[in-house]
Parts: C-alpha cells; sequence; structure tokens
C-alpha cells in the first residue's frame, strides 16, 4: 500500500491527510511536492494528519523532518496530528516528540496554528 494524500484549507491552515505508508520513493515524493506546492502559493500553518499512517521508515521520517526544516525556513509552523502508537515510539526514540508538536484533536492544531501570526 502506499500514500495518499488528501489536502485542505480550514482557517488558513493547510491540512494533509495522510493514509497508507510513508516510505522511501514515491510516498516521500508525494509528499515533498505537496507541501512545496502549498509553500510556492504562500502557505505557511500546515497539519500533517498520521492518522491513516501505517508504517514510517527511516526516509518517510527524514522526510518529515526535511518538511519541518523547510516550513521554518519559510517563517511557518507545522504540527502532527493524530500519531500511531507506533509513530509516537519512533518519534520519541528519535527524540523529535520534542521537535514536533503532535496533537490528537483536529480543531485544536488548527486553532493553534491560525492562531500564530507570521513573522515578516
Amino acid at each position: 500500500m502506499s500514500l495518499s494524500l488528501n489536502t485542505r484549507k480550514v482557517n488558513g491552515v493547510v491540512l494533509v491527510d495522510m493514509s497508507g505508508r510513508l516510505a522511501a520513493g514515491e510516498p516521500v515524493l508525494l509528499l515533498r511536492n505537496t507541501i512545496r506546492r502549498f509553500i510556492e502559493d504562500g502557505s505557511r500553518k500546515f497539519v500533517l494528519n498520521l492518522g491513516g499512517v501505517s508504517y514510517i521508515d527511516s526516509s518517510g521520517l527524514g522526510e518529515l523532518i526535511a518538511t519541518y526544516t523547510t516550513i521554518r525556513h519559510q517563517e511557518g509552523d507545522v504540527n502532527l496530528l493524530n500519531l500511531s502508537k507506533s509513530a509516537k515510539d519512533l518519534l520519541q526514540m528519535t527524540k523529535l516528540l520534542t521537535v514536533f508538536d503532535c496533537l490528537d484533536d483536529e480543531a485544536k492544531a488548527v486553532e493553534k496554528l491560525a492562531g500564530k501570526t507570521q513573522t515578516s
């Protein structure tokens, strides 16, 4: 099963609903290209919903880090939503839980980012 993405905007926040496997190859490229397209269009606030992601390999983890870095360099912000136990364990082992804001409630994730103003 490969990765599928569904994107939508709520209060100026881009929600990226993912399902499948975030692994090397096409899935990583799909996420990278989707995020870059929104950044080029001026979006700076993202929520990555990992609720449907069944597996994350090292390339997928690397892409999450690259996504975070890219968005932060554009003076934006990103939250992770609905982490599975295995995804949460992976982020904890790699100490990335201290980097990402991880939430379980979509409305709160959007509200948290929608309330932040972009710096110029």
